[in-house]
Parts: structure tokens; sequence; C-alpha cells
């Protein structure tokens, strides 16, 4: 899976967690008994399955990030002054940019 395929689970999974609260909260002030139990059942496991899904989608964005900051980290001690000049580049838009304003 990839990172937008889980984004958009876990957005679903959001979603349904909402709805199944609010069910929850109507079944708790309308009614009593079966309802509060199933709508409760059906609460909990799809918080579960959100608590999963995010420990998922935390565990892929560490790994990338990780794997991101080792790759720049090579590539500027392999290339110092091209790292330098990127970063006065990168430097000398955003003060034109903030001065502009």
């Amino acid at each position: 899976m990839n990172s937008l395929d889980d984004r958009e689970q876990l957005i679903r999974d959001f979603k349904i967690l909402v709805t199944d609260a609010e069910a929850l909260l109507k079944a708790t002030f309308d009614q009593s008994g079966n309802n509060i139990e199933e709508a409760r059942s059906r609460t909990e496991e799809t918080i579960r399955a959100a608590k999963a899904r995010m420990a998922e989608v935390q565990e892929d964005v560490l790994n990338r990030t990780t794997a991101t900051a080792k790759a720049t980290d090579k590539y500027v001690h392999e290339n110092p002054w091209e790292s330098v000049g990127v970063a006065a580049v990168v430097g000398i838009l955003i003060g034109w940019i903030l001065g502009r304003r």
C-alpha cells in the first residue's frame, strides 16, 4: 500500500468512527438496551481499527522520514559546497518573498 492509500483509508476510518459515535449518542439519547450495546460495540471496533491504521501510517512516515534524512545527510557530506549553494539560493528566495509582503 502506498502512503496516499494509507491516508485515504485513515480518513475513511475516521469518518466511520464519527458516524458510529453519532449512532452511539443517538442510541443513548433515544433508546436503551440492545441498540446501545450494538452501537458501543461498533464504535469500539472502529476505534481499534483506526488506532491500528494510525500506528501503521505513523510507522511508515517515520521510516520514510528516517530514510530521507539519511539520504540528505549523505548528499550533504558528499557535496558540501553544492549544499551550501542550494541553501544560499533558498535563503535568498525566502528573503525575497518575505520582503515583498
